[in-house]
C-alpha cells in the first residue's frame, strides 16, 4: 500500500514516515502544499494524509484539485475510481464544527485533530485502506483470506496489518494448504503428502522449522497467533475461539 505523507512539520513527517513504513507501507513525504500536489497527479496513491496549512497551498486546495482531477476517471455509474482518487485523511489543529464539514465537503474521508495518538492515526489509516481497497471482485479475488492475513499465491506475498510479508514457494504451499482447511486439524501425514511427493519426503524436522520460519514471518508485534501447534498430531490455522 502506497501512501502520500503532506505536513509542514519536518519531524513529524519524519517520525509518522518511519512508523509506516515499519507497518510495511510505501510512504512519499512532501513538506509543501505545492510539492504535495505535484506528487499526487503524478503517482497512484492508496491514501493521502494532508495537513490542512500548509505552505503554498493548503491541504484543502490539495484535496479539491486532486478531486477535480479525478472526476475523469470516474467510472460510468459516477463510482468513485480506487486508480487516482486514493481516501484523504486530514491533520490539523482546526476543530470546529464549520472547519469539518468545509474539510468533508473539500472531498476529504476522515479528520484527525492534532495532537494525536499514534494508534489512532494506524487504525484510522487501516480503516480507509479497508475501506477503499478494490472489490473482491476484480484484482484481489484470487487472494485467500483468513481472519486479517491474505494470501496472494500467484506474487508469493501475504498481507497482514498494512505489512506485506514475502514468501518462499514452499511457505506459499504450506499456508495455502492450511488456509483452505481453517480451524482445522491437519496432520503431520496430511501436510506432508500436500507439499511433498512420495519419493521427496523430508526428514522430520523440515516442517517444523518451516512452521518455526512463518511464525516469526506472519506473528509480530504482538498480532494474534494463527497456526496453532496440536502437539503430536499436527496443526490448526485462524484464530482460536
Amino acid at each position: 500500500m502506497k501512501i502520500l505523507l503532506v505536513d509542514d512539520e519536518i519531524e513529524l513527517t519524519a517520525s509518522l514516515s518511519q512508523v509506516m513504513r515499519h507497518e510495511g507501507y510505501q510512504v512519499d513525504v512532501a513538506n509543501n502544499g505545492l510539492e504535495g500536489l505535484n506528487l499526487g497527479l503524478e503517482n497512484d496513491y492508496d491514501l493521502l494524509i494532508l495537513d490542512w496549512m500548509l505552505p503554498y497551498l493548503s491541504g484543502l486546495e490539495i484535496c479539491q484539485k486532486l478531486r477535480t482531477q479525478a472526476e475523469n476517471l470516474q467510472s460510468p455509474l459516477g463510482t468513485r475510481s480506487q486508480r487516482k482518487n486514493p481516501p484523504v485523511l486530514f491533520l490539523t489543529a482546526k476543530d470546529t464544527l464549520d472547519d469539518r464539514v468545509l474539510g468533508l465537503d473539500a472531498g476529504a474521508d476522515d479528520y484527525l485533530v492534532k495532537p494525536f495518538e499514534l494508534r489512532e492515526l494506524l487504525a484510522r489509516v487501516r480503516a480507509l485502506l479497508r475501506r477503499f481497497s478494490p472489490p473482491e471482485n476484480q484484482s484481489f479475488s484470487d487472494r485467500l483470506k483468513v481472519a486479517d492475513f491474505e494470501l496472494d499465491e500467484d506474487n508469493q506475498t501475504a498481507y497482514r496489518q498494512g505489512r506485506i510479508i514475502n514468501l518462499s514457494e514452499k511457505e506459499v504451499k504450506l499456508l495455502s494448504f492450511l488456509m483452505q482447511h481453517p480451524g482445522q486439524l491437519l496432520t503431520h501425514e496430511q501436510i506432508y503428502q500436500s507439499l511433498w511427493t512420495e519419493t521427496d519426503q523430508p526428514n522430520s524436522n523440515v516442517l517444523a522449522a518451516l512452521i518455526r520460519l512463518l511464525r516469526r514471518k506472519i506473528e509480530t508485534n504482538g498480532e494474534t497467533p494463527l497456526i496453532h501447534t496440536v502437539y503430536g498430531r499436527g496443526y490448526r490455522f485462524g484464530e482460536q475461539s
